[in-house]
């Protein structure tokens, strides 16, 4: 099954507060988790931002919707207890608590018209909010479109220009994820008259005691690197004595190419096209910060101190 909502997961959790004792939130996520039978996987499952596992993520935006309306109230650090109107709201026995059901209470509508011009009685203010995300998945799912929206033109920007534009790109990529250090001369494209062999050369360290030897193919999508170009690649570096390389494509690997291990010592990292444009957005070559926002939550320890 699906990872339930947030809002399918505040019904369960009041119930699971009934007996009007003091429950550890990390407690109620555990038998929220066996309530709705979720496997291994679906409990392991992260935001696109791999920052939060989903399943507690939306327990506890749960927890911080009916916390607002005034149906549980927290006794102690990630500790809750239902109050007397939760205990009312279980008494009318309702089928579901969501967002709309949590408007009748004034304090809840007050919670979300925060900073918000205000609405008529028929916009109750849901305007924005998801049936099955929380506004943090509403803002991380849209980031993550906006990223790989960014990742795609990147690569059709790359393949606009000349080969030797990407074989640069890539040093620079690699010297701002710390190969090289801060020496003049830590990478560099070589010279040569074919698109076989070595593209580039970049220094391990910044004392230069090993160089990384690269590999680049400015391909399109539709044509992946196999086996045999990885070969070739492990043969130019025994040419050359190296041991390590980087293969990088704006396409992809085969699973031939993949799975190929060289029988001896060399070591080689591939870097397909996705995985490249990622690592321009992260490490803001070819990019820069357009617009940045700072989500912030609760300092409880601050609030905590005796």
């Amino acid at each position: 099954m699906a990872i339930p909502s947030f809002q399918d997961f505040m019904l369960p959790m009041l119930e699971l507060m009934r007996d009007g004792e003091p429950h550890k939130m990390l407690d109620i996520k555990e038998k929220l988790a066996e309530y709705f039978n979720l496997s291994e996987e679906e409990k392991k499952m992260r935001l696109p931002s791999g920052k939060q596992v989903v399943y507690k993520f939306r327990i506890g935006w749960a927890r911080t919707y009916l916390y607002y309306a005034g149906l549980i109230e927290r006794v102690d650090k990630g500790v809750y207890k239902i109050t007397e109107r939760g205990l009312e709201v279980l008494r009318e026995k309702p089928s579901k608590i969501n967002v709309n059901y949590l408007m009748r209470f004034p304090e809840f509508r007050e919670f979300l018209n925060k900073g918000k011009e205000k609405t008529t009685e028929d916009d109750k203010s849901t305007q924005g909010i998801s049936e099955t995300e929380t506004p943090i998945e509403t803002i991380d799912r849209a980031y993550q479109f906006i990223k790989d929206q960014l990742a795609k033109e990147i690569l059709e920007r790359i393949m606009q220009k000349p080969p030797e534009f990407f074989e640069k790109l890539i040093i620079d990529l690699l010297q701002a994820m710390g190969y090289g250090g801060s020496l003049e001369d830590a990478g560099n494209v070589t010279k040569r008259t074919s698109d076989e062999g070595i593209d580039g050369i970049i220094k391990e360290d910044k004392l230069g005691l090993d160089v990384i030897y690269i590999q680049a193919k400015r391909w399109s999508p539709d044509r992946l690197v196999g086996r045999p170009e990885i070969q070739k690649f492990v043969g130019a570096l025994a040419g050359q004595g190296a041991k390590k390389g980087i293969f990088v494509t704006t396409s992809d690997f085969t699973k031939e190419a993949k799975e190929y291990n060289p029988k001896n010592d060399t070591k080689i990292v591939l870097i397909n096209g996705q995985m490249l444009a990622n690592l321009m957005i992260e490490h803001n070559i070819g990019v820069f910060v357009d617009v940045k926002y700072e989500i912030k939550k609760i300092d409880n320890d601050y609030f905590d101190e005796e």
